[in-house]
């Protein structure tokens, strides 16, 4: 099967680049691939594999995930049918690691032996962490995964039993700070950075002076805030990037979003990406040295708009607000200095509380709306959800609830943020509908 067309991606990350205008869709998952260099391939995908050929067979960085590994696998074939000698783990993410059960039943069919995967130390903990959170993150990235990417036009289903696929491949080679590989007469540096994850590597490739980041560079405003998964590592970050430039790469191949070529774009890209990580680093981290509270914080401590045009640091996936919160709970814990919420009240007690003083549920849900029409949306939704805390089965309360949240779910832009407000929207139309 040939490998699907497309714009060819060099050009489109050399337009976006030049130009400073995101005008076209940048992270596309169509699972083409394309030919960067010789013997070179990246397939794009939800999240990306990239190929090296060898003399003695293929190197893949990440597996993509389950909803795609098939795909992945059979627009590679159309490229090359050696075996996979290698597959490496940029991280152990389900999005990059979960299509592995498809480059194995490849593997079966083909009679080829199955690839030596490699991976940090920290990938198998992870992999035991999903293991033993199962629930917990099939709830939470249905919740991040959902609606807000089905509205987006990707269809991604966490529909299975597993979060972590039983037919994903566990690394069989680990390393904990650096790593070299040789194979097939292409040499490989491989390289343990946090920034994203606690077992992120990326590699060097000196004979086509290439870069493989991973997550570490991926066309959006780094991932390093996410509000349901666990710690990120911003100024970590942020020093892996500028290591890489002091490569002096030619090639930079994420693992989202088109591959990148020259010098002078591949520092621009890398430098603004470890700027801004190190901005929100030194700003949250003064303002904590002054005493001020995490709302403070919130209020004070931003990046300039024009920073946040470009199109390889749009907030559409993360956004700074929650990368400042991550620098919170690295550097100065999980309280947020407002000494009620030590040991706050359970919420339907606080919420009844203040309702009964504030003229009952109606007279907080009317204010709500109000305060909607006057794109307020922020304090809309604290005083729905005091109303809807203090009658939880009340249906008109969750009528109204589920419209402020439709509401404040459209005028958001990272995918984080329309993914939680779509299913808050979602669990209130249940209950106004009565399904």
């Amino acid at each position: 099967m040939a490998p699907p067309k497309t714009v060819d991606p060099i050009e489109l990350s050399s337009r976006l680049i030049d130009t400073g205008v995101a005008d076209e869709q940048i992270v596309r998952v169509n699972n083409a691939l394309s030919e960067i260099d010789d013997n070179v391939a990246v397939i794009e995908a939800f999240s990306n594999m990239v190929t090296f050929g060898t003399d003695d067979g293929l190197v893949c960085f990440d597996a993509s995930g389950p909803f795609s590994g098939t795909a992945v696998v059979d627009s590679l074939r159309g490229w090359s049918t050696d075996r996979i000698n290698t597959l490496l783990y940029t991280h152990g993410h389900v999005d990059h690691v979960g299509g592995s059960g498809a480059l194995a039943a490849d593997a079966a069919e083909r009679r080829q032996p199955l690839p030596e995967v490699v991976g940090h130390d920290n990938v198998v903990p992870r992999f035991e962490r999903y293991n033993a959170t199962n629930g917990y993150n099939l709830i939470i990235n249905r919740r991040q995964f959902g609606l807000g990417l089905r509205q987006r036009g990707v269809g991604i289903a966490f529909d299975d039993d597993n979060f972590l696929p039983s037919d994903a491949l566990w690394p069989n080679r680990t390393y904990s700070t650096n790593d070299s590989l040789s194979v097939g007469g292409l040499d490989l540096e491989l390289h343990h950075d946090k920034g994203e994850t606690d077992d992120h590597t990326w590699a060097w490739v000196p004979s086509h002076r290439a870069i493989c980041p991973g997550d570490l560079v991926a066309w959006v405003f780094p991932n390093a805030g996410n509000p349901q998964k666990v710690q990120r590592y911003p100024l970590e970050w942020a020093r892996a990037l500028r290591h890489m430039d002091a490569l002096e790469p030619e090639l930079l191949i994420p693992a989202h979003g088109p591959p990148v070529r020259g010098r002078g774009r591949i520092a621009t890209v890398l430098l603004t990406l470890a700027e801004s990580l190190e901005s929100l680093v030194s700003q949250t981290i003064d303002r904590m040295n002054d005493g001020a509270s995490l709302d403070d914080i919130l209020q004070s401590v931003s990046l300039p708009a024009e920073w946040l045009a470009r199109p390889w640091m749009r907030p559409v996936y993360d956004e700074p607000e929650f990368v400042i919160r991550n620098i919170w709970r690295l550097y100065g814990g999980w309280w947020d200095l407002d000494p009620a919420y030590l040991k706050p009240s359970p919420k339907g007690e606080l919420a009844s509380e203040l309702v009964q003083l504030g003229g009952g549920t109606e007279a907080f849900a009317e204010r709500a709306q109000e305060l909607v029409e006057a794109d307020d949306l922020k304090l809309a939704c604290h005083l729905i959800e005091l109303a809807v805390a203090a009658d939880p089965t009340s249906t008109s309360l969750h009528g109204i609830r589920a419209e402020i949240y439709e509401a404040r779910r459209a005028a958001e832009q990272s995918l984080m943020s329309i993914g939680i407000f779509s299913a808050a929207a979602a669990e209130s139309r249940e209950i106004a509908d009565g399904s």
